[in-house]
């Protein structure tokens, strides 16, 4: 994994955006795709918010996706062997960068066509405590026509980034504006933070 997580690392470093194309392996992609699905049907995933605690706020005008928190106490094999990945890569990321990340948190977002999330940063205003945020995503076969695209904004330049299957995208959560455009096919990935 370590080629990954060094593709991640330096595309960061060179761009303030990482891109691995191949983060996640097709195997681990497929089963983290069938468990977000198979919880989908069982209406575990709800809608998603904005803020944090008791100003956490629901608007459809904002943000239309699902989301399930990813967590160990699941006892779900493959959202282990995400987060012992996650793991690794946290443990090379400060051994080579002196990062300080000292915890993580993930959950599985689902965009059915249609939906989308406005501008936005990932950082509360009053809590500083996300570092970095990191997408995977899992969908495979996915085409320009399907939309749904990550758009970066860095100053007057933007990055359009297709959520192809096995993508992991990296930024400063503090940092970066982005958008999520509309959909046109369903739109699943891994999305979460490294904390300090």
């Amino acid at each position: 994994m370590e080629p990954d997580f060094e593709l991640l690392i330096k595309s960061f470093i060179e761009t303030n955006i990482g891109i691995s194309d191949n983060f996640l392996s097709d195997t681990l992609a497929n089963h983290l795709k069938s468990n977000l699905l198979s919880l989908h049907k069982q209406n575990l995933l709800l809608p998603a918010g904005t803020g944090n605690a008791d100003k956490l706020n629901h608007n459809t005008e904002v943000r239309s996706d699902v989301i399930y928190w990813l967590d160990r106490k699941h006892e779900n094999i493959y959202e282990n062997e995400f987060f012992d990945q996650i793991e690794d890569f946290i443990k090379y990321l400060n051994k080579s960068c002196y990062a300080g990340i000292s915890a993580y948190e993930f959950h599985y977002s689902l965009y059915e066509p249609g939906s989308f999330y406005k501008k936005h940063r990932d950082q509360f205003k009053d809590h500083a405590g996300r570092k970095y945020s990191m997408i995977s995503y899992l969908n495979a076969d996915w085409q320009t026509e399907n939309g749904g695209e990550l758009l970066i904004q860095q100053g007057n330049d933007h990055q359009s980034i297709s959520p192809t299957q096995g993508k992991t995208v990296f930024f400063k959560s503090n940092e970066l504006i982005h958008e999520v455009l509309p959909t046109q096919q369903r739109r699943m990935s891994v999305t979460g933070w490294l904390k300090g």
